[in-house]
């Protein structure tokens, strides 16, 4: 299985027929792929949908897809990395402050379903496209703020969608609080705080969520979790009157040894040792 690259921010191309970005692959970027003509299938992850020209399909990285052409298919590919709308913040208008493109991409529910661009909509997406293609043969398309804004016209129209449907474009948004609060609801219950169980409940992917939690919190998600069991697992053993192996099993640890290496690498002593100083200190 193909894993696909790019360095530069920001790249737009044009292809007829299949090729590498066709055949069944993942990246480690973003892709919006508008089909100008022909008509086949797209795979994308656990689901098939049906292609014609005027779609638009949103791909996130670390899912995997490909195309199977029934016509000869004539698609573009808009293809920019998370540095490229990190690095144009300063220019992006208040309705993205608020639910930016890359959140957009992560949403699921939008995977699953065709995206449905009517009338006026669909001329204006095809009219953009086209510009966005012209306009990259000329110039340096990673820094012109043209091609920022002609590319943030497009979420723009899936914003538009979203909200012609009647969803709640953030009802499962990830952010601190939904996420702390979550976590400390579940903190009992290891199956409902694994990475995957997680990224279903927020409706994004894996590798994002891992990647949002590391980069919000400055430690992994892994590391959030055993800092603050260890937390409440310190508290149980102030009390007193609970023995290693209630507590363990309260936690879902697998055993009092599973307990005592967690708490070590947290804290840098045993359970046991922290309960004997604070015997002493009282």
């Amino acid at each position: 299985m193909k894993i696909l690259n790019q360095f530069e921010p920001l790249v737009i191309e044009e292809i007829e027929g299949l090729c590498e970005t066709s055949s069944h692959h993942s990246h480690t970027y973003y892709e919006l792929v508008y089909i100008n003509s022909g008509k086949g299938l797209h795979y994308l992850n656990a689901d098939t949908i049906p292609y014609q020209n005027g779609d638009l399909f949103l791909v996130a990285p670390g899912e995997f897809h490909s195309f199977e052409m029934e016509d000869m298919t004539h698609f573009t590919y808009i293809k920019f990395t998370e540095a490229y709308f990190e690095s144009k913040k300063h220019l992006a208008p208040d309705e993205f402050k608020i639910g930016s493109p890359e959140i957009l991409m992560e949403m699921k529910w939008l995977k699953e379903v065709k995206i449905c661009i009517k009338e006026p909509c669909n001329h204006i997406l095809k009219s953009t496209i086209n510009n966005l293609v012209v306009y990259s043969k000329h110039k340096n398309i990673s820094n012109s703020p043209i091609a920022y804004y002609q590319i943030l016209s497009i979420f723009g129209m899936i914003k538009e969608i979203i909200k012609d449907r009647g969803e709640g474009l953030f009802k499962q948004e990830l952010n601190f609080e939904k996420l702390i609060s979550f976590i400390h609801e579940n903190i009992y219950n290891r199956d409902k705080l694994s990475v995957k169980a997680v990224s279903l409940c927020f409706n994004i992917s894996p590798t994002y969520f891992s990647n949002y939690f590391k980069r919000h919190f400055n430690i992994s998600y892994q590391e959030y979790l055993d800092t603050y069991r260890v937390a409440l697992i310190e508290k149980r053993l102030e009390i007193g009157g609970l023995k290693l192996k209630q507590i363990a099993e309260e936690f879902g640890f697998t055993d009092v040894s599973h307990l005592s290496k967690t708490f070590k690498k947290i804290k840098g002593k045993s359970p046991k040792d922290h309960i004997k100083e604070t015997v002493n200190s009282k």
